[in-house]
Order: C-alpha cells, then structure tokens, then sequence
C-alpha cells in the first residue's frame, strides 16, 4: 500500500512530486528546503538558520505520516557549499542528539531556490 502525505506543516510541493509517500512500514520524505510554510518563500539566513527550518519541515511532514525525527533510518544532506558543513551539523545534531540516523552529506552545486541546504530523510512509519 502506498500513501501519499500532506501536510500544511510542511511546504507545499513546488513541482510534480509529494511531501512524503508512506508504504511497506517506511516514510519517505521528499527533500526538503528553507520554505516557510505558511509565507511558502525562502527564509533569509545563514546555513544555520535554513537548516533550523528544514529540521522544522522535515519534523512537521513526518508527524503528518505518524512518524517523527526519532525514527529517521536514513538522510541526505544536500549542501551549497561544504564550508558551511561545520555550521549545518552543530543544528542538525540537536535533532539527532541520540542514535543519530545514518546519513550522506555532499556538496552540491545548486539548489532550488538557491538554498544553502537541503535535506531528505526514510523513517519508519
């Protein structure tokens, strides 16, 4: 069974795709950019400050699907610049402070929107 996942406590979808797709016990979150939910624009900031709202994003949809940041097995971290690697981790460790998920981090050379950082995540259901 597939589900698809919606929620105003995530950005709404920019292109032909869901904010997450729950099937076979996991969720799979689409990645996710500094959009505020209710403005739907880009956030001003540094990495720090974008990441902050990914987090945000990503927590938001998860507990649309019934999931949550605790029961992320996987992410992608999409960054503009890896300089800023040190920055995105201190935010991004204060989500994943215990059992942290498995993840990749890459550098990337844009984003949409001309983020700084994007992130995608699996959690179980």
């Amino acid at each position: 069974m597939r589900e698809v996942i919606s929620t105003k406590d995530g950005p709404q979808a920019i292109g032909p795709y869901s904010q997450a797709i729950k099937a076979n016990g996991f969720v799979f979150v689409s990645g996710q950019v500094a959009i505020d939910p209710t403005s739907q624009q880009v956030i001003s900031g540094d990495v720090a400050a974008q990441t902050e709202r990914v987090m945000k994003n990503l927590a938001g949809i998860l507990k649309a699907a019934g999931s949550g940041l605790e029961k992320v097995v996987r992410s992608t971290v999409f960054l503009k610049n890896i300089g800023d690697f040190a920055a995105m981790n201190e935010v991004y460790g204060k989500y994943f402070s215990s059992a942290p998920p498995a993840r990749s981090t890459v550098e990337v050379a844009r984003l949409p929107k001309d983020v700084l950082v994007e992130i995608d995540v699996i959690a179980l259901a």
